[in-house]
C-alpha cells in the first residue's frame, strides 16, 4: 500500500492539502486503478470519496452541475431532457453495472483517452469543466481541457470539482452510438455522438462529434453548419467531406486509419438518416 493516503471531507481541506503536497488523486479509480504498473498506488494519494459536496447532478438556475464524483448510474439515474441522452447511451456503455457505480465522468475526463465514451456526448452538450485549486477556481470548455492523449489543461494542485452544462443545451435530443470488437466491454474503435433540434421536418440545431478518430474527440462543426435547415438526411459523399477534413485518426490494433473513416461516415450518416426518420 501506499505510505500517504488522505481522504478528507471537505473541499478546502484537499485544496489546502493538494498546494502542500502533489497528489494523485483519486475519484472512482475505474482508470487510475488499471493504469497502475504496481501493486498499489504510488503515494500520497488524495481520495476525494468522503467529499460529498463533489457528488450529485443538479439544475442551477442557468445550467445544470454534474459533480466530480458522479458516477455513470447517477447519470443513468438522473432525470434530464432527451437532449442528455447521447451521454446515458454512453453511460450504459462503459464497462459492466459495477465499473458503472464506480466510475465517474469526471475521471472519465481527467484520463484524457481519446476513446474516452463521455466525451463526444458532453460534447455535443456543450459542456465545460470547472477547475479549483487553493488559488481559485476557473471554467474551461472541454475541448480547451483536453488538449491531447492523456494531456489536460490542470495545473499543479488544481482538481476538476464539476461538469457544466448550459441550460440552452437541453434543447433537442441526444445520440450515442459506438463500433468496437463486440457490443459491450470494449474500447471504442469508433464512437459518435449527435444532438438535434427539429421544428417542423427541419434541423434548426446541430452538434455532431466524433471519438477515437483523433488525438482528442473533435465536433464537426462546418457539417453541423451544412445541416441547418435540411429537411432530409445529407448525402454519404457530404458527411465523408466533412469527416476526412476534421478527423486524423491512426493505425493500431484495434483498426486501421481508413477503416475509422469508413466506419464515422457510415455511423455518421446512419444517425443522420434516424434523425429524419
Amino acid at each position: 500500500m501506499t505510505s500517504e493516503y488522505f481522504r478528507p471531507t471537505d473541499l478546502d481541506d484537499a485544496m489546502a492539502l493538494l498546494a502542500e503536497t502533489p497528489c494523485t488523486v483519486l475519484a472512482g479509480g475505474t482508470d487510475l486503478y488499471p493504469a497502475t504498473k504496481a501493486q498499489s498506488l504510488a503515494g500520497p494519494v488524495l481520495d476525494l470519496d468522503g467529499i460529498d459536496g463533489l457528488r450529485g447532478i443538479a439544475r442551477e438556475a442557468d445550467r445544470w452541475r454534474i459533480g466530480a464524483r458522479a458516477t455513470w448510474t447517477d447519470v443513468l439515474r438522473a432525470d434530464l431532457p432527451a437532449a442528455f441522452d447521447g451521454l446515458k447511451l454512453a453511460a450504459r456503455e462503459v464497462g459492466a453495472v459495477q465499473i458503472q457505480n464506480a466510475g465517474t465522468l469526471a475521471g472519465n475526463l481527467c484520463n484524457a483517452s481519446p476513446a474516452a465514451d463521455g466525451v463526444p456526448p458532453l460534447l455535443t452538450l456543450d459542456a465545460s469543466v470547472e477547475l479549483v485549486s487553493a488559488r481559485g477556481a476557473r471554467v474551461l470548455s472541454l475541448a480547451e481541457f483536453l488538449i491531447g492523449p492523456r494531456r489536460t489543461a490542470l495545473e499543479t494542485g488544481e482538481i476538476v470539482s464539476a461538469i457544466l452544462v448550459p441550460a440552452a443545451s437541453g434543447a433537442g435530443r441526444g445520440d450515442f452510438r459506438k463500433l468496437g470488437a463486440r457490443q459491450h466491454l470494449v474500447i471504442s474503435i469508433v464512437m459518435i455522438a449527435g444532438r438535434f433540434v427539429m421544428e417542423e421536418g427541419r434541423i434548426t440545431f446541430a452538434r455532431v462529434a466524433v471519438g477515437s478518430c483523433s488525438a482528442t474527440a473533435r465536433r464537426l462543426t462546418e457539417l453541423e453548419d451544412a445541416l441547418i435547415g435540411m429537411a432530409e438526411a445529407p448525402s454519404c459523399s457530404l458527411v465523408a467531406k466533412h469527416v476526412a477534413e476534421t478527423l486524423d485518426p491512426i493505425d493500431d490494433v484495434r483498426g486501421s486509419a481508413g477503416y475509422r473513416i469508413d466506419a464515422a461516415v457510415g455511423m455518421v450518416s446512419r444517425m443522420l438518416a434516424e434523425t429524419f426518420a
